[in-house]
């Protein structure tokens, strides 16, 4: 596989969740997900894509261990102020909502959906353009 710009690749981690939350099967009358493993699942998917989109903007990864959700905040904070906005929902909904506790309301997911797409977008209008070439 060639190797995707950073953006691309968040888009493509967006695109693989929208088939995993397939996988949980949309019940119309109950407006719920039926299963919960694929909320949490595609959840974590849109997190991760958002991670790549963020670790292009901001160096946060250098030295040991994990960078903290502090971390990224605190460099959107400084950078951008909406898209520090966007990530502070974005974590709740993705990570938490979805990925942690398998929220199976297809309006919670559906608004995950599309905070992985603000934060992937944003990003990708604060790159140099020669990341993204």
């Amino acid at each position: 596989m060639e190797n995707l710009d950073p953006i691309q690749e968040a888009r493509r981690y967006v695109s693989n969740a929208e088939e995993i939350i397939q996988k949980s099967k949309y019940d119309p009358l109950t407006k719920l997900y039926r299963d919960k493993k694929y909320v949490r699942i595609a959840g974590d998917t849109l997190w991760k894509g958002c991670l790549i989109a963020l670790d292009a903007v901001f160096p946060i990864r250098k030295g040991k261990g994990r960078p903290s959700i502090e971390k990224y905040k605190e460099a959107a904070g400084k950078r951008d102020r909406t898209l520090l906005n966007l990530v502070n929902t974005g974590y709740e909904i993705m990570h938490l909502y979805m990925g942690y506790d398998g929220c199976k309301r297809k309006k919670i997911c559906d608004e995950g959906f599309d905070m992985a797409n603000d934060i992937i977008n944003r990003c990708a209008m604060l790159l140099p353009a020669t990341v993204c070439a």
